[in-house]
């Protein structure tokens, strides 16, 4: 049995199959959460969601990880192709104990992974992978009979809810890019139901991912879907990752408007309608939130979270916050607007219901906030076992630097946050974050300023020099 140790990541699991994990591996995974799902409910034979992506080898993934689980008495219930939130909505739907989605999301061709979760609308946190990763590689395993069946055209289900509570009575033409991943098999026909013009881009399904990866933090995928939008003229682009949970947006003009900016016009759009709610966005967001009138005439409050789907979403659940939104692209919209959990189609629907709502292009709604300068999402490689003690070191230094008053680009720092990583805030406004990759051998860095690009690049540079000193750090996957 092969089972690397270290696909056990903060809220998912991912793994390069065959490399890292084997067939018997994937099967002890699912005795594993089997058996965690049957000590947490205590229900001798709970029953499981589970859904595939289209990835080639995803199906056998899952008949290995239906079989452990079948070993340990429960009872799954197989919706077949699927989206993750397609997996989260059916056990709202279908009132079930447990979800299992073989997916590795927007990671190269080869990963694999499983995301899971007990609760309704949440994925598993750290403490719960920490048990499954304890009693999977312990091997302390219920063993008991469960039974499986197929549950049938589930998708259908799933595309009622979303179209029949969202119809739009004003005509948005939408460019819809899937990267060939499985959000092709459903986005394109949600919009159109709810009344867009859909012009689609890469939206057949193809494994092997001929041109880009599946994920709309990709600068490649974003920029195939700006050079569409203005080839036909579109009032939005959307770019979906490769499970369907996350959702990347490129305005009228072809420019990409990061993720956590499009929160922020969501909220307004939101806060009027809501007022007094909660928003909760993670630490690599814009800063633009904490000051926003809109949002403070509206007396909404924002609060800024760990990054992670199932920090976000968790964090939604308990301060009952209207939404939360992460600068990744995934979204979380609770009850009237849905059921906590991230759903990138559910997104791009809200986004459509802002351009409806405002009646103004999307350039002009995004002119309307202040301007920042803002770098995408970077990460420089480093080792899974070292990334966290680094961060550790990062952040002591930086925080003698604050005690020391030692100025960054002319500015002192004045504000640490330390729940996730490291997010330092200059008198200005502007911030800089290191953070550990929760899913990759990877550090997160992200940079902002709202005085000049110019001060963005130099929290990057004083970022950087930090980072090559500690010898530990390789290539970035993209950098200014």
């Amino acid at each position: 049995m092969l089972i690397n140790q270290n696909g056990f990541r903060e809220y998912d699991a991912r793994w390069i199959y065959k490399k890292d994990i084997d067939l018997e591996g994937i099967e002890s995974l699912g005795k594993g959460l089997g058996t965690q799902i049957v000590n947490h409910t205590k229900k001798s034979n709970p029953r499981i969601i589970v859904g595939h992506d289209y990835r080639s080898y995803s199906e056998e993934i899952k008949v290995a990880l239906k079989k452990g689980l079948v070993s340990t008495g429960c009872n799954v219930e197989d919706i077949g192709l699927a989206l993750s939130p397609t997996v989260y909505f059916a056990q709202f739907n279908l009132d079930a104990d447990g979800i299992a989605m073989v997916t590795a999301s927007h990671n190269e061709n080869g990963w694999t992974g499983v995301k899971m979760g007990i609760k309704k609308g949440l994925t598993h946190a750290p403490e719960e992978m920490k048990e499954l990763k304890d009693i999977t590689l312990n091997k302390k395993f219920i063993s008991a009979t469960g039974s499986e069946k197929e549950i049938e055209n589930f998708k259908k289900k799933y595309i009622q809810d979303l179209v029949s509570k969202n119809k739009l009575n004003k005509k948005i033409k939408v460019v819809v890019a899937c990267g060939n991943g499985t959000a092709g098999a459903f986005a394109p026909e949600i919009l159109r139901k709810i009344g867009c013009e859909v012009v689609e881009l890469d939206c057949n399904l193809d494994w092997s991912f001929p041109k880009y990866n599946p994920n709309p933090e990709d600068l490649k995928m974003l920029h195939e879907i700006a050079k569409t939008v203005k080839e036909h003229k579109a009032d939005i682009g959307f770019g979906f990752d490769g499970d369907g949970d996350r959702v990347g947006v490129v305005d009228n003009n072809g420019e990409e408007i990061f993720s956590d900016k499009i929160g922020l016009l969501v909220a307004r759009n939101l806060s009027s309608k809501h007022k007094g709610s909660k928003f909760i966005v993670d630490v690599k967001s814009t800063g633009l939130y904490e000051k926003d009138k809109i949002l403070l005439e509206n007396k909404c409050k924002t609060i800024y979270w760990k990054t992670g789907h199932s920090h976000i979403k968790r964090k939604v659940h308990i301060e009952k916050a209207l939404a939360g939104f992460e600068k990744s692209g995934h979204f979380f919209f609770n009850e009237p607007l849905g059921y906590g959990y991230d759903d990138g189609i559910n997104s791009a629907i809200q986004i459509c219901h802002l351009l409806q709502d405002q009646n103004k292009t999307m350039s002009e709604i995004v002119t309307e906030l202040p301007k920042t300068f803002q770098t995408p999402t970077m990460a420089p490689f480093c080792k899974d076992e070292e990334k966290y003690k680094v961060v550790g070191q990062l952040v002591k230094e930086i925080e003698k630097i604050k005690i020391d008053k030692i100025k960054i680009d002319g500015l002192n720092i004045e504000n640490i946050l330390t729940i996730n990583g490291i997010r330092f805030s200059l008198s200005d406004g502007s911030w800089g974050l290191i953070r550990a990759s929760s899913n990759k051998p990877s550090l997160v860095i992200v940079t902002e300023s709202p005085t000049s690009e110019e001060r963005m690049r130099n929290i990057f540079r004083f970022i950087d020099s930090l980072l090559q000193k500690t010898g530990k750090v390789g290539e970035y996957d993209q950098k200014i």
